[in-house]
């Protein structure tokens, strides 16, 4: 398994959790939005490495619109649930690297 899909299992994990109603926003305003600048970074990263990867590139764009616009109350936990699913579709499928490692 390559490193971007490793990521996009874990990113897709993190948002899962900021997407839960009450647990998300208990954590999102309890650090002080820090956690959507740790995301952003995660996804930037994500993206960067399953470009290299050539795999599907959705979820990370996704999450990096969300964290964006994650301190929006009810659009930033709507757009948790979405990139999480979308992250974890995009982990379930092999990118070009994994194929070449098979």
């Amino acid at each position: 398994m390559s490193t971007s899909r490793i990521l996009k299992w874990t990113t897709g994990a993190f948002e899962a959790v900021l997407g839960i109603p009450l647990l998300g926003a208990s954590i999102i305003i309890g650090f002080l939005w820090f956690p959507l600048v740790i995301m952003l970074v995660l996804h930037i990263t994500t993206l960067l490495l399953t470009i290299r990867d050539k795999g599907a590139t959705t979820g990370s764009i996704l999450g990096i619109v969300t964290s964006c616009i994650g301190w929006i109350p009810f659009v930033g936990m709507v757009m948790h649930i979405v990139s999480a699913i979308f992250l974890m579709i995009n982990a379930a499928k092999s990118d070009q690297a994994s194929r070449e490692w098979d």
